[in-house]
């Protein structure tokens, strides 16, 4: 079967996108809140998108195993950023969502972040806020298939 392989210029667009997303993840990460790793960061975000869910719900949304989740979940609780409900028909299942201090949480890390891009996008001309615009929904588009 032949190999297919990207040609030459996407190949090296890749790799420089590849590389800015990182360092600015990277960056961005500083700007958190050390207390809480980005994997539980992530994991909070997805239980504030996607409401209340259980375990299992929240291990196929991080596409991790279960022992996983539980680790996630167990340090969340530990930090006080979500809550633990019973469900009201059936006893084995258990519901998660956010506390008032996990939702206040991520508000203070998504300010502290938006802080610091729009003060490094403010250097930008119009032309390049423009075509950053663009960019960022182009993004968003190399991930759709990934939902």
């Amino acid at each position: 079967m032949a190999r297919v392989t990207a040609p030459p210029a996407t190949a090296d667009l890749a790799s420089q996108l590849r590389i800015g997303v990182t360092r600015l993840a990277r960056r961005l990460r500083l700007e958190g809140d050390a207390s809480v790793t980005p994997t539980l960061l992530v994991a909070l975000a997805t239980i504030e998108r996607h409401g209340p869910m259980t375990a299992g719900e929240l291990a196929a949304h991080e596409r991790v195993r279960k022992p996983t989740v539980t680790r996630l979940i167990a340090s969340l609780l530990e930090h006080g950023l979500i809550e633990r409900t019973p469900d009201p028909l059936d006893g084995r299942v258990t519901w998660v969502q956010l506390s008032s201090e996990g939702r206040r949480f991520l508000q203070r890390v998504r300010h502290r972040k938006d802080t610091y891009l729009s003060k490094r996008l403010r250097r930008l001309t119009p032309d390049e806020l423009d075509t950053l615009e663009r960019a960022s929904t182009l993004l968003e588009r190399l991930l759709e298939d990934e939902r």
